[in-house]
């Protein structure tokens, strides 16, 4: 009887407040929600949309370019110390990049997306860890490891990374290559190529 009529509210409810002007509301929220970030930035673009919630970290050291967006419950995190030590951080996000729901970007060295990037959900790019493959690094708790960066993470333009890839730090991906759905990057990927797996392998080369 209860949810019968609460069915029946809900269905009613859809006439008075359809779903294309809440649609039109979600986008205004959104548009507000972005305007309100904006400012924490080093750089921000026109016509770029965060959308909420978002998990946000050092925004002074991360820049986003014209017409871009970052899905919900993304996290954006540039560390610039972590326990003693101190980092220089910069994560730089072209124009027409589109990060997916619940993706991870973050950085203590440097990560470069370039312009007309498409991610799905779930990716993660990151240039650290905590800690090296070490004796003295394992001798810790993994929270209180030190960070550590191998090296910077480069995406080129038009490249296409699929849900839940993640990039591990000094990687390179060349320009319009696509990554396969859940593949772990652990190495350079060459231009105009397809790669998937883990680690991630040139599946096909293209031209």
């Amino acid at each position: 009887m209860v949810l019968g009529s609460l069915w029946l509210a809900g269905r009613l409810w859809s006439y008075v407040y359809p779903h294309s002007l809440s649609d039109k509301v979600s986008l205004l929220r959104t548009a507000l929600y972005s305007a309100w970030l904006s400012r924490k930035f080093k750089h921000y673009g026109k016509r770029t949309f965060i959308y909420s919630p978002c998990c946000l970290w050092g925004e002074q050291y991360i820049s986003i370019g014209d017409r871009s967006s970052v899905g919900k419950n993304a996290a954006l995190t540039a560390w610039d110390h972590y326990g003693a030590e101190s980092f220089s951080p910069q994560i730089t996000i072209g124009n027409n990049v589109s990060i997916g729901v619940s993706s991870h970007i973050t950085a203590i060295n440097r990560i470069e997306i370039g312009d007309n990037v498409l991610t799905g959900k779930h990716i993660t790019i990151t240039d650290n860890s905590h800690g090296k493959c070490d004796l003295s690094s394992f001798n810790l708790p993994p929270a209180a490891r030190p960070l550590h960066s191998a090296g910077p993470v480069v995406i080129e333009a038009g490249v296409w990374l699929g849900d839940k890839v993640t990039i591990l730090p000094n990687v390179r991906i060349g320009k319009n290559a696509v990554i396969g759905a859940n593949s772990v990057v652990t190495k350079d990927i060459p231009a105009n190529c397809v790669a998937g797996g883990i680690p991630a392998k040139v599946i096909k080369s293209i031209g």
